[in-house]
């Protein structure tokens, strides 16, 4: 899975580790802010891992996303939740939904603006939030106010219904079981049922068979409703996508533009 840090940051940033939002050790964040801070937008990181591994503080997740962001003034929160076998995807969903709320709650503390979050996630972590910008109800049970854009990293999990009656990888079995109903409630694109409330930008690899053609699907749903995701290809790896965001290039410069697009630095 990779290195954990720390890892030397921007000149007068700070690192603020394991905040807890809940009562499990598992339902820890990082915080990570500028030098100065005074309403900044909050960008919260979710890692992947098969829903059953992966860290808050593995260097590929956090270490580009904070030296870019941190400069443009954001405050960076990296999020661990409750993996595989102790809790299954809808509730790590439950976990990412607690620690937004929990993020937006305390954001003045940080000198963050909770209402200008933007919530972002790679791989499995994608899925979580993709169900949750999708599903509205998921946050409202734990006080998630509007935020400000979603960008899911590499999501090839929007439609569960499909991936399970074909060939897929065994992790999926372990993680959504054999019941058809548990795979359409953990499908974000069922779960949406009306235009995502934020901006929101799907990226997908294009090296990749699946990843592509669920995120198109997935946007043609949005638009049918009224709504819109786009969608970025990008020709990087699974991993590489994670990893490289931040990182000086075509890729991180097409997310900036995205989140100027909704008024962010």
């Amino acid at each position: 899975m990779g290195a954990r840090g720390p890892f030397e940051l921007p000149p007068g940033a700070t690192v603020e580790r394991d905040i807890f939002y809940g009562p499990d050790p598992a339902q820890a964040i990082d915080i990570y802010r500028p030098a100065q801070a005074d309403g900044a937008p909050v960008m919260l990181i979710v890692h992947g891992g098969a829903w059953s591994r992966g860290d808050k503080g593995l260097l590929r997740s956090v270490r580009n996303k904070v030296m870019h962001w941190i400069g443009r003034g954001y405050v960076l929160v990296s999020v661990n939740y409750r993996m595989l076998p102790q809790a299954r995807p809808l509730e790590q969903a439950d976990d990412v939904a607690r620690a937004l709320a929990f993020v937006q709650q305390h954001a003045g503390a940080w000198g963050a603006d909770g209402s200008q979050a933007v919530l972002i996630g790679h791989s499995a972590g994608a899925h979580l939030v993709s169900l949750i910008a999708a599903d509205p109800r998921i946050g409202a049970r734990f006080g998630v106010e509007p935020w400000r854009a979603t960008i899911s990293i590499d999501s090839a999990a929007f439609d569960l219904e499909r991936i399970m009656t074909r060939r897929h990888f065994g992790f999926y079995d372990d993680a959504f079981g054999t019941d058809p109903a548990d795979w359409r409630e953990a499908s974000p694109l069922h779960r949406l049922q009306a235009p995502p409330s934020a901006p929101w930008l799907a990226v997908c690899s294009t090296l990749r068979g699946d990843s592509c053609p669920q995120a198109k699907a997935f946007a043609a749903k949005a638009a049918s409703l009224g709504g819109q995701v786009s969608v970025l290809e990008v020709a990087l790896s699974h991993a590489d996508l994670n990893d490289l965001l931040g990182a000086p290039g075509a890729y991180t410069d097409a997310v900036d533009a995205f989140l100027r697009a909704c008024s962010l630095p």
